[in-house]
């Protein structure tokens, strides 16, 4: 896979390359390998990501062929947050018609216009992307090392500007009682299923059948327009930084794609390994 760079122009970061940027990679890459590429960021640019996204695509297309589907929305965004349970129907039909990749419409436009005012301010702000896997076999995963939420939750980490990472209710669990916590198991005809989902399909590290879902917290873009306090590198002086170039006011819309592919590439991998998929290679 080959994806060009043909879109370059690295011109407004000449004025801060050894000014590092707060909320940035920049101080903790000088930190760790004594320099930093100043032109977007190197390897903490978000251009990092099309690698995943296209390995995804391909992951997304071993699981469809086993009728597994992969599906993300953004759930909250500059505070404004999807209050209700969302139907995949309603995900795979709304998800692309609006720039914040929120399927509820309402709620995106409200998520737009707060977006906006914090970027006419000069600010960026955060959300929450949510993403399931639907109709995982149930038994995929492991019950101790590699656990299939451990890894789901290392996948999904792993994506620049995602500092939480939450299955199923994830910190709700902190103010609820076990009685309201677990998931009653029930008969869907001969089929055993929970009545309700707030493992988010994992429990003791193995897929249970019910849907997979993950939400992840998305830290606000560092890269501001506001004035910002830094230290010059090459000085070691105490300085101030206003930015200029192209920054996204929030990236929850451009990380739903990268976090879906990251959640198709665990899928795959474990239904690889138990033979789910391929399962000629244990014969």
């Amino acid at each position: 896979m080959l994806v060009r760079n043909v879109d370059v122009d690295s011109a407004s970061y000449e004025a801060i390359k050894t000014k590092p940027r707060p909320g940035h990679a920049d101080l903790a890459y000088w930190l760790k390998f004594g320099h930093v590429d100043h032109r977007g960021g190197g390897r903490a640019a978000a251009r990092e990501t099309v690698g995943r996204v296209a390995a995804g695509a391909i992951a997304k297309k071993l699981l469809a062929a086993h009728n597994v589907e992969i599906t993300g929305h953004t759930v909250e965004a500059a505070g404004i947050a999807v209050e209700r349970e969302l139907s995949p129907e309603e995900i795979r039909k709304n998800v692309e018609k609006n720039p914040m990749r929120c399927a509820d419409l309402k709620v995106a436009e409200r998520m737009k216009e707060a977006v906006l005012k914090a970027a006419a301010d000069g600010d960026s702000t955060g959300g929450m992307v949510e993403v399931r896997a639907l109709d995982v076999p149930a038994g995929t995963g492991n019950p101790v090392f590699n656990k299939l939420d451990a890894e789901i939750a290392h996948a999904l980490m792993s994506i620049g500007s995602v500092k939480a990472v939450q299955i199923g209710a994830g910190c709700e669990f902190a103010r609820m009682r076990g009685s309201e916590s677990n998931d009653p198991i029930v008969l869907q005809g001969k089929k055993i299923i929970t009545e309700t989902n707030k493992a988010g399909g994992i429990l003791g590290g193995i897929s249970t059948g019910m849907p997979i879902v993950a939400k992840i917290t998305v830290k606000p873009t560092p890269s501001i327009t506001k004035p910002q306090r830094t230290v010059d590198l090459a000085k070691m002086e105490e300085t101030e930084i206003k930015l200029k170039g192209r920054f996204d006011p929030n990236i929850c819309p451009r990380i739903v794609p990268v976090a879906e592919a990251m959640l198709a590439l665990v899928i795959v991998d474990h239904m690889l390994r138990s033979g789910k998929i391929n399962p000629d290679r244990f014969k």
